[in-house]
């Protein structure tokens, strides 16, 4: 990679639904800039550009340039694919359509998942079969796999997916079915699934891999478009480009798996999170990032980033790459208020976005949002982005007057204060599931708010969830961003394993270690990571005998080792289950590997004397406040006038640049020794 030591400018740009973010870290002076403009979400690299430019940043000084993007993430929700297709084994082009059997609403008979991401008419089947022990039965049948190969070409199909039974254990037919493709198609992106997931399960091997087909085209033209356009603005390092299981891709390895760069963004806010929540000494923390659109939450646990191996953009569609558990809610600061059929007051999930925007912002929306509700109780200020947005207050009550208050004959205050706490309520669930639900207690964690709107809800979140304390980072709107910086280039790959761990023949199961050792070292390589930033970490996917699901924990290279694996399985099932069965024969189902190659990392600046000077309000607002049931003069600090060892007492508004703070009354609000806002909860447990 190339990083020249001479240059003292890192550089993250995250693109949200309604901002996008720069964070600049200089690390000759350590200090941190930000920047904010808003998505165009016609073509998000005009908005990366334009907030590169605003930030007057010089690429020629910039050693690393990463970024975290929501392409992936829109073109598999709003569909917008290029012509793709799938081929498959004779008797298995519906595997799309029969799934798993399982559905996202149980008991609605006329609920359904959507329509898969390829159509049956674009699926096309091939004679071919291997044994679940890899021996051919059946050879590939050339011929019928050119007449596939003809039929695509009529179609102008732009991308494949190839997905035979039993690949996972024995490639051979699909690299030779990619070879003729690519022999009688020139120029298509061609995705199989023995390389892009080589494991047992056949739909999610399938889905995993449609989903990787149909976004080669447009993620690889975005990410090329990018880089050609930061090289012709001086810019002549590494594009890095965040994933979603918590690492970083250059674009040549964002070619073959784009499918990774899904939830790409909503990764490097929990990144950020661990990362500020382990400064501050807390091991456990919830992370809150409330941007525009969406909230998205989740969880540190020990100082570990709770991972999934499974997830979808949309359910039905899963894609098994390790990524980050995070709990995406539509609750965001542009989340529409409205009233349902019962006459309940309700929130979200859908959002005004950036186009129209909250009716305070006078692009032509006219319903009233979450950031209309902030506004109109006077938590909000008359401007957003240092003044680069100005908000009309008039416009943002009348749309509540209108919609919400009129309809339940309410006063303006006490509508914008309900739309708030419907709001607040749906997050409090959301950090519910991710917490409680899974054995977790909130009062042992601290709640990290980020986002453009997080700090504005914190407060509130902690009271209800009876968290202790709130740390608000210094910049928590670019906290994503921030998070950026703080990503290595990694790769997960995996390997089917499976035996009693009493029968397993250790020498076989290292060699397939070091099998998966050397795959790693080779993409790394071809990424640029030299020797000695190179980092392999091994893991084991166990069950006991007889379960469906496994938990994974992490593989030492000692001896011994799988011995300590097994310990670890049984700590680890006791604390996520509640019960360990020691009696009873553990399974090794799967083998892992991350293969992680280390970047340089901001070293952000750390006071060690506090101040002793109160720094005064610039001015007072007139806020109301849920506690009060009535507004009061709360004065407005600007955070830059902050200094460690600042005291506030609630009530307050803390104002900056990409966020406001809200001190509620009977909290204070203390600054730290990393310039964090730590708000201390002053209540009883209830």
């Amino acid at each position: 990679m190339i990083t020249p030591p001479e240059r003292n400018l890192r550089v993250a740009v995250d693109v949200g639904g309604t901002f996008t973010d720069v964070c600049i870290f200089d690390s000759r002076a350590s200090t941190t800039r930000v920047a904010k403009v808003p998505s165009t979400p016609h073509d998000p690299m005009e908005a990366v550009v334009e907030g590169v430019r605003s930030a007057g940043i010089d690429l020629a000084d910039v050693a690393l340039f990463s970024h975290g993007t929501t392409v992936a993430t829109n073109a598999l929700i709003t569909r917008n694919f290029p012509q793709a297709a799938l081929v498959t084994t004779r008797g298995f082009r519906d595997v799309l359509e029969i799934r798993d059997g399982t559905k996202d609403e149980l008991w609605d008979a006329y609920s359904d998942v959507g329509t898969p991401y390829i159509r049956r008419r674009d699926r096309y089947e091939v004679t071919e079969r291997i044994d679940y022990a890899g021996e051919i039965i059946t050879p590939l049948d050339e011929a019928g796999a050119r007449e596939v190969a003809r039929l695509l070409r009529r179609k102008q199909i732009q991308t494949v997916a190839i997905c035979f039974l039993n690949s996972y254990v024995n490639s051979a037919h699909e690299l030779r079915m990619r070879e003729i493709l690519e022999e009688e198609l020139p120029g298509v992106s061609v995705s199989t699934s023995s390389e892009i997931l080589p494991e047992i399960f056949e739909y999610d091997r399938a889905s995993t891999t449609v989903a990787n087909a149909v976004l080669a085209p447009l993620v690889s033209g975005y990410v090329n478009r990018l880089e050609e356009q930061l090289r012709a603005d001086g810019y002549d390092g590494d594009l890095l480009l965040l994933h979603s299981g918590g690492g970083s891709m250059t674009p040549a390895m964002v070619e073959r798996y784009p499918v990774r760069l899904a939830a790409s963004g909503i990764a490097a806010g929990a990144i950020a999170v661990a990362d500020i929540a382990n400064r501050c000494g807390y091991p456990n923390a919830i992370g809150l990032d409330m941007g525009g659109t969406s909230t998205d939450i989740s969880l540190v646990y020990d100082g570990e980033i709770r991972t999934t191996k499974q997830w979808q953009v949309e359910y039905g569609f899963p894609i098994s790459f390790p990524s980050i558990e995070v709990l995406t809610i539509g609750a965001g600061g542009g989340s529409l208020a409205w009233i349902d059929e019962a006459g309940s007051l309700r929130n979200g999930p859908t959002s005004a976005g950036a186009d129209p925007g909250p009716a305070c912002y006078a692009w032509g929306g006219v319903e009233p949002t979450n950031t209309d509700a902030n506004l109109a109780l006077g938590r909000l200020g008359s401007s957003l982005i240092g003044g680069g947005l100005n908000l009309d207050v008039d416009a943002a009550e009348k749309a509540i007057r209108r919609v919400i208050a009129d309809r339940l004959e309410l006063d303006t205050d006490t509508a914008a204060s309900n739309i708030i706490q419907v709001a607040n309520a749906n997050m409090a669930d959301a950090v519910r599931l991710l917490s409680i639900r899974r054995g977790y207690d909130p009062r042992d964690f601290v709640l990290v708010v980020c986002g453009g709107a997080g700090a504005l809800h914190g407060a509130a979140l902690a009271k209800e969830l009876n968290i202790p304390t709130v740390v608000v980072p210094p910049h928590p709107g670019i906290t994503s961003a921030q998070g950026c910086l703080l990503v290595d280039i990694r790769h997960d790959l995996s390997a089917m394993f499976q035996g009693l761990v009493a029968d397993i023949d250790t020498a076989a199961l290292e060699r397939e270690f070091v099998r998966l050792e050397r795959e790693g070292l080779e993409r790394l390589e071809h990424e640029g990571v030299p020797a000695d930033r190179m980092v392999l970490d091994r893991s084991i996917s166990m069950r006991y005998s007889g379960q469906w699901r496994s938990l994974t924990v992490s593989a030492g290279t000692g001896a011994g080792f799988l011995t300590e694996a097994v310990e670890r399985f049984h700590e680890e099932h006791e604390r996520d289950y509640s019960f360990r069965r020691d009696d009873t024969p553990v399974e090794i189902y799967q083998i892992g590997l991350r293969a992680i190659g280390t970047t340089p990392k901001p070293q952000f600046p750390q006071a060690s004397v506090p101040s002793t000077e109160m720094p005064a309000a610039t001015g007072h607002r007139s806020v109301y406040f849920d506690e009060l049931g009535r507004r009061v003069a709360a004065p407005v600090y600007n955070r830059d006038d902050l200094r460690f060892g600042t005291e506030i007492e609630g009530p307050a508004i803390i104002s900056q640049l990409d966020s406001t703070t809200v001190v509620p009354p009977g909290t204070t609000a203390v600054i730290d020794e990393w310039a964090n806002i730590r708000i201390n909860i002053l209540q009883e447990t209830k």
